[in-house]
């Protein structure tokens, strides 16, 4: 997987690939299902495997992409001009604007349209996307970005910058905030995917000339760290190019070991909390389920670093791990007044 990948949102340049086409067999079905198949198709174009089955496989993801990408941009635009016709200036994150760093926005899929507005006009913004024009388009609107809480919604949007789309223009996120939530994201969702290490690669190798390094990593140190690390993490498993910097954040084994791990079955499905079949509701009524429902709950340890507001060293993640579950179980009988006879996930 991560061959392949290597350098795939550039539009050329890429290191020589050496897979032969029962590899290229195996690796097909898991860049498709994980949302990387264009990038895949892309990577393969100009090599001997171009024309394999599996190439066209991969090829086909990259058509349907190329045709959704024109559709969600017209409703983005849509989104955005009856907003503004009510003075309401939202900023646009990750999907469209993620797709911008690449070569071709069909290479890098997205789905919803992610919103961010100022906290005050959050309920005025949630009546209008509620209209009959907006039924067809799936917004997930934010008042604040969790990825980005140590810095003030007022930075994001003086420091945001607008983009042309169709007759008009959208806003997004400077490039040093778009970095950073990435990351931050990235790490937030144990790092499942492999596009979204994709993302990191294309947004690092494709920063402005005024790209501000410390406006990226901001001023809390652990989130800095954070940071630090997914760029060098992109780089060593992707071969991102970070030239003109270095960072002294650590890279530990095992988190490479454990995101290689996860791309071996880089699914949604087996992801929380679709992984846990086992609602906490039934358990408490049949301790006999606790301990599956406690190896289906275990946390991946990249989330429960992140979970906890921990640090990316080479120390044992058990500690975290196990503060991870102490939260959630603590949330969870917070809530089980609230959710009464209904299931409950923690």
């Amino acid at each position: 997987m991560s061959e392949i990948l290597t350098g795939s949102w550039r539009s050329s340049d890429f290191p020589p690939l050496e897979m032969s086409e029962i590899q290229l067999d195996e690796v097909a079905p898991l860049l498709y299902g994980s949302g990387s198949g264009a990038l895949g198709w892309w990577r393969l174009r100009q090599t001997s495997l171009q024309d394999t089955p599996s190439a066209e496989f991969l090829h086909q993801a990259y058509r349907l992409q190329l045709l959704q990408s024109g559709l969600h941009e017209e409703k983005i635009a849509k989104v955005f001009q009856i907003l503004r016709n009510e003075s309401i200036e939202p900023i646009l994150v990750k999907g469209w604007s993620a797709a911008g760093l690449y070569p071709d926005r069909g290479l890098r899929p997205y789905g919803d349209i992610d919103l961010v507005v100022q906290p005050h006009q959050y309920k005025t913004v949630e009546t209008l996307l509620k209209q009959p024009l907006l039924k067809d388009c799936w917004v997930d609107l934010h008042k604040n970005l969790s990825e980005l809480d140590d810095r003030p919604i007022e930075l994001l949007f003086e420091r945001s910058q607008l983009l042309p789309l169709r007759e008009g223009n959208v806003r997004i996120l400077s490039a040093e905030d778009h970095l950073a939530l990435l990351a931050v994201h990235l790490l937030k969702h144990g790092a499942w995917r492999p596009l979204w290490l994709c993302d990191i690669g294309a947004a690092v190798e494709n920063r402005p000339s005024s790209f501000n390094w410390t406006l990226c990593l901001g001023q809390n140190r652990k989130r800095a760290g954070w940071i630090a690390t997914t760029i060098q993490l992109a780089q060593k498993l992707l071969g991102a190019r970070i030239e003109g910097e270095s960072f002294e954040a650590p890279v530990p084994d095992w988190l490479m070991e454990n995101v290689l791990r996860q791309w071996q079955t880089p699914f949604a499905l087996n992801q929380p909390p679709m992984s846990h079949p086992i609602p906490m509701s039934q358990v408490i009524k049949r301790p006999g389920m606790f301990s599956e429902a406690l190896r289906q709950r275990w946390p991946n340890p990249i989330l429960a670093t992140i979970s906890v507001n921990g640090t990316f060293n080479r120390f044992p993640r058990l500690p975290y791990q196990l503060g991870n579950l102490f939260l959630r179980a603590g949330r969870f009988m917070r809530d089980v007044p609230r959710v009464g006879s209904r299931n409950a996930n923690c």
